[in-house]
Parts: C-alpha cells; structure tokens; sequence
C-alpha cells in the first residue's frame, strides 16, 4: 500500500478507547469530557477484521494505544489474538503504566515483547502537575515489573515541556546508563482545546544540547520498521535516547503509517483531522473488498506534510485521547 508520494504504509495504530485514568494536561481539558458510547466504539472482533484486511494490503506493524488501552475490558484476549494474526512482524503496546504492574505476566503471555510507557518526569509532584493524578510509583513500578519480565525493547515516552520538566531532561536521559531503556523525548504537539500553552514548546536541538551535558551522543542507523524517532547512544550507556521532533524537524517524507481510532475512524495523520469512516460501512455489511478500498483511499488522502509549524497554523480539534496518538 502506497500513497502519492511514494511511501510505502507498513504501520498502524489502533486505538481501543478514548477512555484514561490519568488527566494530562498536554491530553485532555481539566474539566469533563464526553466519553464515547460503548455502542459507539470498535469492537475487538471489528478491529481484528479491520486488521486482518489492512495486512493483505502490507501492514506490518500494529501499535495498541488509548486512551490507556489497558482500562478496556479483555484487552488482553484480543492481544493474543492480534499476536497470533499471519503476516504481522510486530505487535507493540503503549500504556501510562497505571496498571502494568497487575497485568505484566497476562500481557506477556498473550505474546507481547515491546512496550511502550508515558512517563515525563521522574518527580512524584511533577507527575501530579501533568496527570492530575498522584500515581507516579505505580507507573514506576510498572516498568520495572516489564523489566523484570524480560520486554524488550522498554520505551519510555517524555513530552518535554517549559517550564514543567524541562530541566529534567539530563536526569531522564541518565536512565539509558542504568538499564537498558529507550528514553524518548516528544516535542510538544498542540492537538486537541487542552488549554495547554502553545508556547511550552522546547524543540529538538534545545534537547539535543541539553543532553549532551551528559557526553557525547553516537547516531544510532534507522532500521525498516523504526518509528519517527531519531535514536543515539551515550557511551557505555545500555539503553539508547530518542528524539521526535514532528514540529521542529518533521519526518513526514518518510510516515509509514495510518491510525484506526476507537470511534472507527482511519485517520491519514495524527496532526490532521482528515478521516476516513469505517465503522459504518462496517456495520452496515460490507466486504473484504470494501474495506481494502477505504484502507487504499485512506492512503490517496495521505498529505504530503502537516502544517501545525505553518504561519497559519493549521488546528487539530480532536483531543490526543480521542485519536490514539
């Protein structure tokens, strides 16, 4: 499957739910949101079918998000299923860590081996600051508990943000010289009427520079199936850092990927809200054959880049937990 501009769609996201048990403050609005309908959201059947058609097609590479996947009832049946399917190389889960201390050794038995875990601070009050909630030793002992199970690899998301955990960025990095961890620092992408300030934005030279307080960093070469981070090594360091920069140094000439949120929409970008519906037609009887031409003209419909670092900037309205970024 490929689009006008030639990039081969290996990868897609699946977002299970919308629902979370933490509130960020770069996620969701502090106050109440709508919270789609049970009825309203894919069922793990039509996900796996939706699936099923999009490897004929040439995914690879399926990433189970939220929301926070792991609040979903039978999330764990349905990963077994998902590991088992013919034809994907890579089965790969994010979590905000909340519950993977109680669901570890399920979530490994059902064929899961990579994972992904949001943690942008390693300061409980900090932790508070961002997600409203106070469970930053849970999330902690989540990914220590995915370590002692033997995941590889561990990949720990930070959103850098000014003024918040920004001068954090050094301790955070350290990790990688400790256990065998990919630190991943995001820029801020403003998605979604969060309220968050546009401007706490640091960008990926800035983390760059402020890492390297630490040592030299060694460029580590892209590999087929990596995702959009630019990855390095301390030395003698056991994990690696990574760094995404989608608004200062977008890598949109080489996006692989498509998104399938809880709602049945397949999105073209994260940083669009250009979608494409397929929980109707679904539900409404269709084929295979139907579905494959919505996957092929969800790729037609892919942009060339996004436009959030445009002098007018293009808005994305979905919130960032309806999506699944």
């Amino acid at each position: 499957m490929t689009d006008r501009y030639r990039r081969q769609l290996r990868y897609l996201r699946v977002s299970v739910t919308d629902r979370c048990n933490l509130r960020c403050v770069y996620c969701v609005p502090g106050t109440p949101q709508p919270r789609l309908k049970h009825e309203d959201i894919l069922r793990y059947e039509e996900i796996l079918r939706i699936v099923r058609v999009g490897v004929k097609l040439g995914i690879a590479k399926v990433r189970v998000t939220g929301g926070e996947p792991l609040v979903r009832r039978g999330l764990v049946g349905f990963l077994k299923e998902l590991t088992a399917m013919e034809g994907l190389h890579e089965v790969t889960l994010t979590t905000n860590g909340v519950r993977l201390e109680e669901q570890i050794q399920e979530i490994r038995q059902a064929g899961i081996r990579r994972i992904n875990v949001s943690l942008d601070t390693l300061k409980p009050t900090t932790f508070m600051r961002i997600t409203r909630r106070n469970r930053f030793r849970k999330v902690w002992a989540g990914i220590m508990a995915a370590y002692r199970a033997g995941f590889d690899p561990i990949k720990i998301n930070v959103v850098v943000l000014e003024g918040i955990n920004d001068g954090e960025l050094a301790d955070l990095a350290g990790i990688t010289r400790d256990y065998p961890f990919h630190v991943r620092f995001i820029e801020y992408m403003p998605i979604g009427h969060t309220g968050c300030d546009y401007g706490r934005q640091i960008f990926r030279d800035e983390i760059l520079e402020r890492i390297e307080r630490l040592g030299a960093l060694t460029p580590i070469p892209h590999q087929s199936l990596d995702g959009p981070a630019e990855r390095y090594r301390l030395a003698g360091a056991r994990g690696e850092i990574g760094i995404i920069s989608a608004i200062s140094h977008n890598f949109c000439s080489y996006c692989n990927r498509l998104r399938l949120t809880a709602s049945g929409q397949l999105r073209t970008c994260l940083l669009s809200d250009e979608a494409i519906d397929i929980i109707g037609p679904l539900r409404k009887g269709c084929s295979d054959r139907d579905l494959e031409q919505i996957f092929i003209q969800a790729a037609s419909r892919k942009q060339e880049r996004h436009h959030l670092n445009d002098i007018c900037r293009q808005s994305v309205d979905d919130r960032m937990s309806a999506i699944g970024g």
